[in-house]
């Protein structure tokens, strides 16, 4: 079952599974299989988070069109194997400073609003991987408000 899930989300961004030049321990993957993570939390996966997703990685890491779509397949296929949230907040703790963290948190929000709302599994998703990332509580919710706010205005 959650092989045929990985397929269909891969199906749905637009490739298949094939293997990717990013590492394990890349925090580019790592960071885009949390968004990932996010897209699929509440079970419906939506054409305009998909979209939003996409656009993120290409402009946050400076990644070509196709070089974000290798991103993505990977990342589907790291979420799918992934356990819980700490195999890839583990590795942005390593590769990345307090503002790049809190950068993560405001790309999974982003990813949560792009379909016109926030769940409770999104916002509770994004809550424990901010606790894992070290963002205070206080960041959290100013990032929330931020990206909420954008989306409203």
């Amino acid at each position: 079952m959650l092989r045929s899930l990985t397929d269909f989300i891969a199906e749905i961004a637009g490739g298949g599974r094939e293997t990717s030049a990013f590492a394990e321990n890349d925090y580019r993957l790592a960071a885009a299989a949390l968004l990932v993570h996010v897209v699929t939390i509440d079970g419906v996966i939506g054409a305009d988070e998909m979209d939003k997703l996409r656009r993120l990685l290409a402009a946050r890491f400076t990644l070509s069109e196709d070089e974000a779509e290798k991103l993505l397949e990977a990342a589907i296929a790291r979420d799918a194997e992934a356990v819980d949230l700490y195999a890839f907040t583990s590795v942005l703790n390593r590769a990345m400073d307090e503002e790049g963290r809190r950068r993560v948190v405001e790309m999974m929000f982003e990813v949560a609003y792009a379909d016109g709302g926030l769940t409770e599994f999104e916002d509770n998703l994004v809550w424990r991987a901010a606790e894992l990332l070290n963002v205070t509580s206080r960041d959290r919710v100013d990032i929330r408000k931020r990206v909420r706010d954008a989306f409203e205005g």
